[in-house]
This record gives C-alpha cells, structure tokens and sequence, in this order.
C-alpha cells in the first residue's frame, strides 16, 4: 500500500462537474494499492494517517496529528502510484491492484479512517477525477507498508 500524503488547507475532488469530496484544513491522500496489501496493510495505514503529527503547534512544530487540530481526510484511489516508468516511455502498471482487489481495498481503508471519528471525504473509484488542493507548508510525504 502507498500513500502520497499532502497537508492541506482546502481540497475538494470533482467527477463530471460534481462534487465527490471536501476537506477544509486537514490531509489529501493520494492511496494506492498491490495485490500483497491486505488489512494489516490497512489498518497499520489508517493508524500511521490519523496519529502522523505533521501540524504545528503553538510555537509551530509539527507536533500535532489530524485527529488533534480536528482536521478532515480526502480519500483519493489512483494506481498509478505503482507505475513503473524505468524502461521506455510508457509507464507499467503491472504492480497496481487490479479493481476486485483495490476497490475492497480502498473501501475498507476508508471506512477505517471513518471509525477514527475523522471527517473523510472521497473521490469516485476507477472515474477520471479533478482534484484541487491548496499544500499547506508545502508539506508532503510518501508512505508505504
């Protein structure tokens, strides 16, 4: 499982003019998924997501999580976080779930996060998605399990 993790102020996904998900302050996640992810892979995510202490503090540290500033988490699946692009011009796909895999995924890391008691918005599965967000800091980091 891979996460492209990017603190925000605002970010909202849109899929053919509708809006799917929004976050105020909080984490946009970019998830991905392989066909040796399972719930351990999950769970081990959702608690690294929502205890990451990657929000300042009174003297600007990053020392607080998403849970303590009462921020929001947007969900977004895109495989092609497994692309492979070290041979040739065309990226390889081959480590990216294939859906029946990911999309139980992807719906269980979500529902996950949602038990924490965080606000988490989504984009749409497998639909061409627009995702707008304003970093924050810029701050921006990669996870994988």
């Amino acid at each position: 499982m891979r996460i492209v993790l990017q603190r925000v102020s605002r970010a909202r996904v849109t899929v053919e003019g509708e809006v799917t998900g929004e976050i105020g302050r909080g984490l946009l996640l970019l998830a991905g998924f392989t066909d040796g992810d399972g719930e351990d892979a999950v769970a081990w995510m959702a608690d690294k997501v929502a205890g990451l202490r990657i929000f300042p503090d009174d003297e600007g540290k990053m020392n607080r999580s998403v849970q303590e500033v009462g921020g929001g988490l947007l969900v977004v699946s895109q495989f092609t976080l497994y692309g492979d692009a070290r041979k040739g011009r065309r990226p390889s796909f081959i480590e990216a779930a294939r859906p029946e895999v990911a999309i139980p995924l992807y719906e269980r890391f979500v529902q996950v996060l949602r038990a924490t008691g965080l606000h988490v918005g989504t984009g749409r599965f497998g639909a061409m998605m627009d995702v707008e967000l304003v970093n924050d800091g810029p701050v921006t980091l990669i996870l994988e399990r």
